[in-house]
């Protein structure tokens, strides 16, 4: 497995952003709030402000896409975790983490204290994943916004 670069994605990747984020609702669309066929539909403004509304991470391994995670920053000392992928021929080689752990460093940066995410219930992988990167589950749960009657639950890590 090649070694794999973390680096941020500005408002001019745009177009790498949307290629590996349908790549991700393709893959894996239960593990998401959105859906393929909703953000096939996004223009290029859309793309472009996602990066600058939230911090983009893209992981690289070689010249391939290996992951995608985002760092929001709702109000308050917390951020959140948002939009984690990992594409399936890259899980299980640190590229999860590797994602997590850039994502915590920038928004420590940024003065957080917390990182949150939500995870959709029944995901069982996704929790122990998280599980053993730290996070805690913090008791609150909400459904997921796709309008599914799923749940997810909150989980949290401090980057402080």
């Amino acid at each position: 497995m090649a070694a794999v670069e973390i680096r941020q994605l500005g408002p001019e990747e745009w177009e790498t952003l949307r290629a590996v984020r349908l790549r991700a609702l393709a893959d894996a669309p239960e593990a998401f709030g959105s859906s393929l066929e909703r953000e096939l539909a996004f223009d290029e403004a859309t793309w472009r402000s996602r990066t600058v509304t939230s911090a983009q991470f893209l992981a690289v391994a070689g010249s391939e896409p290996a992951g995608l995670a985002a760092a929001r920053n709702p109000a308050g000392p917390a951020r959140e975790l948002v939009s984690m992928w990992v594409a399936p021929r890259h899980r299980r080689h640190g590229v999860g983490a590797a994602l997590v752990a850039r994502v915590a460093e920038h928004v420590r940066g940024e003065g957080a204290r917390e990182l949150r995410l939500w995870v959709v219930v029944g995901n069982e992988e996704a929790t122990a994943f998280y599980g053993r990167l730290g996070f805690e589950a913090t008791g609150e749960t909400q459904p997921v916004p796709d309008g599914s009657g799923r749940s997810e639950m909150e989980m949290r890590l401090a980057v402080a």
